[in-house]
Protein backbone atom coordinates (compact mmCIF):
# COMPACT_ATOMS: atom_id res chain seq x y z
CA UNK A 1 0.00 0.00 0.00
CA UNK A 2 3.12 2.59 0.70
CA UNK A 3 5.17 1.18 -2.48
CA UNK A 4 5.43 3.07 -5.24
CA UNK A 5 3.58 1.30 -8.69
CA UNK A 6 5.49 0.46 -11.66
CA UNK A 7 6.21 3.19 -14.10
CA UNK A 8 7.09 1.31 -17.43
CA UNK A 9 6.53 3.55 -20.43
CA UNK A 10 3.89 1.76 -23.21
CA UNK A 11 6.87 1.23 -25.20
CA UNK A 12 8.57 -0.70 -22.45
CA UNK A 13 5.20 -2.80 -21.88
CA UNK A 14 4.76 -3.02 -25.07
CA UNK A 15 8.32 -4.60 -25.81
CA UNK A 16 7.58 -7.22 -22.74
CA UNK A 17 3.97 -8.67 -24.87
CA UNK A 18 5.74 -8.73 -27.77
CA UNK A 19 9.40 -10.59 -26.67
CA UNK A 20 7.36 -12.89 -23.80
CA UNK A 21 3.54 -13.20 -25.45
CA UNK A 22 4.25 -12.45 -28.99
CA UNK A 23 1.18 -9.91 -29.01
CA UNK A 24 1.80 -6.69 -30.40
CA UNK A 25 -0.70 -3.45 -30.65
CA UNK A 26 -1.59 -0.30 -29.21
CA UNK A 27 -1.37 -0.14 -25.66
CA UNK A 28 -3.59 2.50 -23.05
CA UNK A 29 -2.83 3.13 -19.20
CA UNK A 30 -5.37 1.33 -16.88
CA UNK A 31 -5.96 3.08 -13.49
CA UNK A 32 -4.84 0.07 -10.66
CA UNK A 33 -4.46 1.04 -6.99
CA UNK A 34 -0.97 -1.30 -6.50
CA UNK A 35 0.30 -2.25 -9.81
CA UNK A 36 0.68 -0.88 -13.65
CA UNK A 37 -2.05 -2.46 -16.36
CA UNK A 38 -2.13 -1.61 -20.24
CA UNK A 39 -5.37 -2.28 -22.69
CA UNK A 40 -3.40 -4.16 -25.37
CA UNK A 41 -5.44 -4.06 -28.32
CA UNK A 42 -4.11 -5.92 -31.26
CA UNK A 43 -3.95 -5.27 -35.15
CA UNK A 44 -6.83 -7.97 -35.53
CA UNK A 45 -8.81 -6.31 -33.25
CA UNK A 46 -8.08 -8.71 -30.01
CA UNK A 47 -8.06 -7.07 -26.52
CA UNK A 48 -6.30 -8.52 -23.42
CA UNK A 49 -4.67 -6.88 -20.23
CA UNK A 50 -1.19 -6.72 -19.46
CA UNK A 51 -0.51 -6.69 -16.04
CA UNK A 52 2.98 -5.98 -14.61
CA UNK A 53 2.60 -6.59 -10.92
CA UNK A 54 4.18 -4.51 -7.90
CA UNK A 55 7.75 -4.75 -6.77
CA UNK A 56 7.08 -5.41 -3.50
CA UNK A 57 4.32 -7.46 -4.03
CA UNK A 58 5.54 -10.90 -2.77
CA UNK A 59 5.47 -13.81 -5.74
CA UNK A 60 3.37 -16.15 -3.75
CA UNK A 61 0.35 -13.68 -3.47
CA UNK A 62 0.73 -12.77 -7.56
CA UNK A 63 0.50 -16.68 -7.84
CA UNK A 64 -2.33 -16.88 -5.54
CA UNK A 65 -4.27 -14.76 -8.20
CA UNK A 66 -3.27 -16.41 -11.08
CA UNK A 67 -3.99 -20.19 -9.36
CA UNK A 68 -7.52 -18.53 -8.31
CA UNK A 69 -8.48 -17.75 -11.75
CA UNK A 70 -7.01 -20.80 -12.99
CA UNK A 71 -9.44 -22.71 -10.53
CA UNK A 72 -12.51 -20.88 -11.20
CA UNK A 73 -11.62 -21.16 -15.13
CA UNK A 74 -12.13 -25.42 -13.51
CA UNK A 75 -15.26 -25.35 -11.07
CA UNK A 76 -17.14 -22.43 -12.61
CA UNK A 77 -16.36 -21.86 -16.85
CA UNK A 78 -19.13 -20.10 -17.24
CA UNK A 79 -18.84 -17.17 -14.60
CA UNK A 80 -17.17 -14.01 -16.57
CA UNK A 81 -14.14 -13.93 -15.06
CA UNK A 82 -10.76 -13.20 -17.17
CA UNK A 83 -8.62 -15.98 -18.56
CA UNK A 84 -5.04 -16.10 -17.78
CA UNK A 85 -2.66 -16.34 -21.67
CA UNK A 86 0.10 -18.35 -21.70
CA UNK A 87 3.40 -16.86 -23.31
CA UNK A 88 5.43 -18.15 -25.53
CA UNK A 89 7.37 -21.03 -23.51
CA UNK A 90 4.04 -21.69 -21.99
CA UNK A 91 4.86 -19.82 -18.75
CA UNK A 92 1.62 -17.75 -16.97
CA UNK A 93 3.91 -15.35 -14.74
CA UNK A 94 6.74 -13.68 -15.92
CA UNK A 95 9.23 -12.29 -13.32
CA UNK A 96 11.25 -9.15 -14.08
CA UNK A 97 15.12 -8.28 -12.70
CA UNK A 98 12.87 -5.70 -11.07
CA UNK A 99 10.81 -8.00 -8.86
CA UNK A 100 7.85 -7.31 -11.01
CA UNK A 101 5.69 -9.89 -12.49
CA UNK A 102 4.33 -9.49 -15.97
CA UNK A 103 0.83 -11.36 -16.72
CA UNK A 104 -1.38 -11.50 -19.48
CA UNK A 105 -5.15 -11.71 -18.91
CA UNK A 106 -8.07 -11.60 -21.52
CA UNK A 107 -10.15 -8.70 -21.91
CA UNK A 108 -14.05 -9.09 -20.62
CA UNK A 109 -16.55 -6.72 -22.33
CA UNK A 110 -19.20 -4.98 -20.71
CA UNK A 111 -19.97 -1.10 -19.46
CA UNK A 112 -18.74 -0.76 -15.66
CA UNK A 113 -21.26 -0.95 -13.24
CA UNK A 114 -20.57 2.84 -12.11
CA UNK A 115 -21.24 4.11 -14.93
CA UNK A 116 -25.02 2.12 -14.97
CA UNK A 117 -28.21 3.74 -13.90
CA UNK A 118 -29.10 1.67 -10.48
CA UNK A 119 -31.94 -0.73 -10.18
CA UNK A 120 -33.34 -3.51 -7.84
CA UNK A 121 -32.79 -6.10 -10.23
CA UNK A 122 -28.93 -4.85 -11.10
CA UNK A 123 -28.44 -5.15 -7.28
CA UNK A 124 -29.67 -8.22 -7.08
CA UNK A 125 -27.43 -9.64 -9.85
CA UNK A 126 -24.45 -8.28 -7.58
CA UNK A 127 -25.49 -10.38 -4.79
CA UNK A 128 -26.07 -13.36 -6.80
CA UNK A 129 -22.79 -12.64 -8.88
CA UNK A 130 -20.80 -12.42 -5.54
CA UNK A 131 -22.36 -15.79 -3.98
CA UNK A 132 -21.41 -18.04 -7.38
CA UNK A 133 -18.07 -16.98 -7.24
CA UNK A 134 -17.62 -17.50 -3.80
CA UNK A 135 -18.87 -21.26 -4.26
CA UNK A 136 -17.03 -21.48 -7.29
CA UNK A 137 -14.04 -20.84 -4.92
CA UNK A 138 -14.99 -23.02 -2.07
CA UNK A 139 -11.87 -25.15 -1.70
CA UNK A 140 -9.61 -23.53 -2.97
CA UNK A 141 -6.38 -23.52 -1.05
CA UNK A 142 -3.13 -21.21 -1.65
CA UNK A 143 -0.13 -21.27 0.63
CA UNK A 144 -0.32 -17.85 0.18
CA UNK A 145 -4.31 -17.07 1.20
CA UNK A 146 -3.53 -15.72 4.64
CA UNK A 147 -1.43 -12.72 3.74
CA UNK A 148 -1.96 -9.91 5.14
CA UNK A 149 -4.29 -6.91 3.26
CA UNK A 150 -6.07 -4.23 4.73
CA UNK A 151 -8.54 -4.17 3.52
CA UNK A 152 -9.87 -7.27 4.13
CA UNK A 153 -12.91 -6.31 6.76
CA UNK A 154 -11.46 -8.58 9.84
CA UNK A 155 -8.50 -6.59 9.70
CA UNK A 156 -10.09 -3.21 10.30
CA UNK A 157 -9.12 -3.11 14.34
CA UNK A 158 -5.31 -2.12 12.23
CA UNK A 159 -7.63 1.07 10.78
CA UNK A 160 -7.10 3.08 14.68
CA UNK A 161 -3.44 4.38 13.61
CA UNK A 162 -4.88 6.05 10.11
CA UNK A 163 -8.26 7.76 11.49
CA UNK A 164 -6.56 11.49 11.86
CA UNK A 165 -6.31 11.08 7.61
CA UNK A 166 -10.59 11.66 8.17
CA UNK A 167 -10.50 15.51 7.81
CA UNK A 168 -14.06 16.26 9.18
CA UNK A 169 -14.20 15.45 13.20
CA UNK A 170 -17.93 14.34 13.70
CA UNK A 171 -17.30 11.75 10.48
CA UNK A 172 -13.78 10.75 12.21
CA UNK A 173 -15.72 9.93 15.71
CA UNK A 174 -18.31 7.90 14.01
CA UNK A 175 -15.75 5.97 12.54
CA UNK A 176 -14.05 5.63 15.63
CA UNK A 177 -17.14 4.84 17.17
CA UNK A 178 -17.92 1.60 14.68
CA UNK A 179 -14.54 0.59 15.62
CA UNK A 180 -14.95 0.36 19.02
CA UNK A 181 -17.88 -2.00 18.45
CA UNK A 182 -16.21 -4.13 15.87
CA UNK A 183 -13.04 -4.82 18.56
CA UNK A 184 -15.67 -5.41 20.52
CA UNK A 185 -18.34 -7.47 19.46
CA UNK A 186 -18.11 -8.43 15.98
CA UNK A 187 -14.43 -9.49 15.43
CA UNK A 188 -14.47 -12.21 18.13
CA UNK A 189 -17.39 -13.60 16.45
CA UNK A 190 -15.92 -14.10 12.77
CA UNK A 191 -14.05 -16.83 14.48
CA UNK A 192 -17.22 -18.91 14.94
CA UNK A 193 -18.34 -18.88 10.62
CA UNK A 194 -17.53 -20.11 7.49
CA UNK A 195 -13.81 -19.26 6.31
CA UNK A 196 -12.79 -19.56 2.69
CA UNK A 197 -10.61 -17.67 0.10
CA UNK A 198 -12.78 -14.86 -1.84
CA UNK A 199 -12.99 -12.17 -4.05
CA UNK A 200 -13.18 -9.22 -1.17
CA UNK A 201 -13.49 -6.34 -4.04
CA UNK A 202 -17.19 -6.39 -5.60
CA UNK A 203 -16.84 -2.47 -5.96
CA UNK A 204 -18.87 -0.98 -9.05
CA UNK A 205 -15.31 -0.20 -10.77
CA UNK A 206 -14.95 -4.13 -10.94
CA UNK A 207 -17.94 -4.81 -12.29
CA UNK A 208 -19.45 -5.06 -15.58
CA UNK A 209 -23.06 -5.10 -16.78
CA UNK A 210 -24.71 -5.84 -19.66
CA UNK A 211 -26.02 -3.14 -22.71
CA UNK A 212 -29.53 -2.83 -20.57
CA UNK A 213 -27.90 -2.64 -17.37
CA UNK A 214 -30.07 -5.22 -15.97
CA UNK A 215 -27.11 -7.84 -14.72
CA UNK A 216 -23.80 -8.46 -14.06
CA UNK A 217 -21.80 -9.74 -16.96
CA UNK A 218 -18.07 -9.61 -15.81
CA UNK A 219 -16.09 -9.38 -12.91
CA UNK A 220 -12.54 -7.81 -13.01
CA UNK A 221 -9.72 -7.46 -10.38
CA UNK A 222 -8.64 -10.16 -8.08
CA UNK A 223 -6.13 -8.31 -6.23
CA UNK A 224 -7.91 -8.06 -3.00
CA UNK A 225 -8.46 -11.64 -2.50
CA UNK A 226 -7.61 -13.01 0.42
CA UNK A 227 -8.96 -15.56 2.82
CA UNK A 228 -10.99 -14.51 5.06
CA UNK A 229 -14.88 -14.42 6.57
CA UNK A 230 -17.45 -15.63 3.58
CA UNK A 231 -19.81 -12.97 4.58
CA UNK A 232 -17.10 -10.59 4.56
CA UNK A 233 -17.29 -10.91 0.49
CA UNK A 234 -21.08 -10.09 0.90
CA UNK A 235 -20.65 -7.34 2.96
CA UNK A 236 -17.76 -5.74 0.40
CA UNK A 237 -20.77 -6.40 -2.64
CA UNK A 238 -23.82 -4.48 -0.18
CA UNK A 239 -21.61 -1.93 1.41
CA UNK A 240 -21.29 -0.13 -2.29
CA UNK A 241 -24.95 -0.66 -3.46
CA UNK A 242 -26.56 0.80 -0.13
CA UNK A 243 -28.58 3.99 -1.30
CA UNK A 244 -28.68 6.57 1.83
CA UNK A 245 -32.38 7.25 1.00
CA UNK A 246 -33.29 3.55 2.13
CA UNK A 247 -30.07 2.00 2.51
CA UNK A 248 -31.92 -1.40 4.08
CA UNK A 249 -34.28 -2.00 1.25
CA UNK A 250 -31.03 -0.95 -1.40
CA UNK A 251 -28.91 -3.48 0.71
CA UNK A 252 -31.33 -6.44 1.10
CA UNK A 253 -31.18 -6.58 -2.71
CA UNK A 254 -28.04 -7.18 -2.96
CA UNK A 255 -28.23 -9.82 0.10
CA UNK A 256 -31.14 -11.40 -1.17
CA UNK A 257 -29.28 -12.11 -4.49
CA UNK A 258 -26.75 -13.72 -2.59
CA UNK A 259 -29.26 -15.49 -0.54
CA UNK A 260 -30.91 -17.37 -3.38
CA UNK A 261 -27.77 -18.94 -4.30
CA UNK A 262 -25.53 -19.42 -0.70
CA UNK A 263 -28.00 -18.86 1.66
CA UNK A 264 -26.94 -17.46 4.76
CA UNK A 265 -26.12 -18.88 8.25
CA UNK A 266 -28.17 -17.03 11.49
CA UNK A 267 -24.33 -16.06 12.59
CA UNK A 268 -23.70 -14.34 9.14
CA UNK A 269 -27.38 -12.85 8.30
CA UNK A 270 -26.88 -11.31 12.31
CA UNK A 271 -23.47 -9.48 11.93
CA UNK A 272 -24.02 -8.75 7.74
CA UNK A 273 -25.00 -5.10 9.30
CA UNK A 274 -22.17 -4.43 11.18
CA UNK A 275 -19.42 -5.46 8.20
CA UNK A 276 -21.37 -3.82 6.03
CA UNK A 277 -21.10 -0.57 7.96
CA UNK A 278 -16.78 -1.61 8.67
CA UNK A 279 -16.47 -1.94 4.93
CA UNK A 280 -17.54 1.68 4.89
CA UNK A 281 -15.47 3.34 7.41
CA UNK A 282 -11.98 1.16 6.04
CA UNK A 283 -13.10 3.03 2.45
CA UNK A 284 -13.64 6.30 4.29
CA UNK A 285 -10.17 5.47 6.13
CA UNK A 286 -7.96 3.95 3.55
CA UNK A 287 -9.00 6.99 0.48
CA UNK A 288 -8.20 9.28 2.53
CA UNK A 289 -5.11 8.10 3.48
CA UNK A 290 -4.04 6.99 0.10
CA UNK A 291 -5.04 10.07 -1.22
CA UNK A 292 -2.96 12.32 1.21
CA UNK A 293 0.03 9.88 0.75
CA UNK A 294 -0.29 10.34 -3.00
CA UNK A 295 -2.20 13.61 -4.34
CA UNK A 296 -1.28 12.69 -7.71
CA UNK A 297 -3.41 9.96 -7.75
CA UNK A 298 -6.00 11.76 -5.51
CA UNK A 299 -8.89 11.44 -7.71
CA UNK A 300 -8.45 7.17 -8.08
CA UNK A 301 -8.15 6.95 -4.35
CA UNK A 302 -11.03 9.26 -3.34
CA UNK A 303 -13.68 7.31 -5.93
CA UNK A 304 -15.44 5.10 -3.95
CA UNK A 305 -15.66 7.48 -0.91
CA UNK A 306 -18.59 9.67 -1.36
CA UNK A 307 -20.81 6.48 -1.90
CA UNK A 308 -19.20 4.69 1.18
CA UNK A 309 -19.40 7.95 3.27
CA UNK A 310 -23.07 8.46 2.72
CA UNK A 311 -24.13 4.92 3.26
CA UNK A 312 -21.92 5.21 6.18
CA UNK A 313 -24.19 7.94 7.83
CA UNK A 314 -26.94 6.63 7.21
CA UNK A 315 -26.71 3.81 8.75
CA UNK A 316 -25.13 5.40 12.27
CA UNK A 317 -28.41 6.79 12.26
CA UNK A 318 -30.44 4.19 12.56
CA UNK A 319 -31.18 1.93 15.55
CA UNK A 320 -28.89 -0.73 15.44
CA UNK A 321 -31.23 -3.69 16.77
CA UNK A 322 -34.45 -2.37 14.79
CA UNK A 323 -32.07 -2.10 11.27
CA UNK A 324 -31.41 -5.46 11.96
CA UNK A 325 -34.56 -7.24 12.44
CA UNK A 326 -35.87 -4.88 9.65
CA UNK A 327 -32.93 -5.88 7.00
CA UNK A 328 -34.07 -9.54 7.87
CA UNK A 329 -37.09 -8.92 6.84
CA UNK A 330 -36.45 -7.58 3.37
CA UNK A 331 -33.92 -10.35 2.31
CA UNK A 332 -36.55 -12.41 2.43
CA UNK A 333 -38.62 -10.67 0.13
CA UNK A 334 -35.92 -9.99 -2.13
CA UNK A 335 -34.42 -13.29 -2.27
CA UNK A 336 -36.36 -14.92 -5.26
Amino acid sequence: MTAEQPRLTAEEAGALAHGYFGLTGTLAPLTSERDQNFRLTTPQGQTYVLKIANAAEPAEVTNFQTEALAHVARTAPDLPVPRVVAARDGRVEIALPSGSIVRILTWVEGTPLHLAPRSAALRRSVGGMAARLTRALEGFRHPAEDHELIWDIRNAGRLRPLLPSVPEMPLRAACEAALDRFDAEVAPALARLPWQVVHADFNPHNLLTDPGATRITGILDFGDMVRTARVCDLAVAASYQADPAGPLATMADVIGGWHSVLPLLEGEETMVLDLVAMRMVTTIVLSNWRAARQPEHAGYFLRNLPVSRAGFEALSALDRDAARAQLSALIRKAAP
